[in-house]
């Protein structure tokens, strides 16, 4: 955008693979624990079409999910997105929280011991176990897991499910100075729409049937289906 902003709404909603991981975390502890004992609610802030990504994470058992939107939280940066989450979470009651992307290591096997979390946070030739009082604040990279699969019954279900939805309103403890374009220190200062593409995969079936077993794994790898 001619602001130094990302143009979001050119852009599809759809869950990003660290995002993804750190769900399936939080739905293998309610597996663990028991959907009785365990409730996952996903957040996110976006644009109204970002429900979509909200209703994906419904289909795959989260429970709740909450989307914030507001004209006045448009243009910003991931300070001022960090800033309007933090005030959207104080709004709820929760023992743990796991987003996505972490710096330089990703944390493995998270299980809840009593009133704690622990995990392994992997590096490149060991691993550390980690254990911390809950509530607290953990982060996924894509390779911590494999996520699951969205079900027929699931999608059904995720749509008869109302996604609640807030705004500035809504948000706790956050000035306004922080927020939006005008809370957003980062601009983009070039973009260019020429993405450099790799070489990419040739691949040369024996027959008919081994190319479309082929096309249809690579799609389920994509979770495309």
């Amino acid at each position: 955008n001619p602001d130094g902003t990302l143009d979001r709404g050119a852009m599809l909603a759809i869950m990003n693979p660290d995002d993804k991981a750190g769900l399936e975390a939080a739905l293998r502890i309610k597996d663990d624990m028991g959907k009785d004992n365990v409730e996952v609610t996903v957040l996110t802030m976006g644009l109204p079409k970002a429900e979509e990504v909200l209703r994906e994470a419904l289909a795959m058992g989260a429970d709740k999910g909450i989307l914030v939107t507001d004209r006045v939280l448009g243009g910003a940066d991931t300070w001022a997105t960090s800033t309007t989450i933090a005030g959207a979470l104080r709004n709820i009651d929760y023992d743990l929280i796991i987003t996505g992307r972490q710096a330089i290591d990703g944390d493995k096997n998270i299980k809840i011991e009593g009133d704690s979390v622990v995990v392994e946070r992997q590096f490149d030739d060991r691993y550390h176990v980690l254990k911390a009082k809950m509530p607290c604040l953990i982060t996924a990279l894509s390779e911590l897991n494999e996520p699951r699969y969205m079900t027929p019954g699931g999608i059904f279900d995720a749509y008869e499910k109302e996604i609640t939805v807030w705004g500035r309103a809504d948000l706790k403890d956050v000035d306004d100075s922080n927020l939006g374009l005008k809370g957003s220190p980062t601009k983009i200062a070039k973009a260019s729409d020429k993405v450099k593409k790799g070489a990419g995969e040739v691949v040369t079936p024996d027959s008919p049937d081994e190319a479309v077993t082929y096309i249809m794994s690579k799609l389920k790898e994509k979770h495309v289906i």
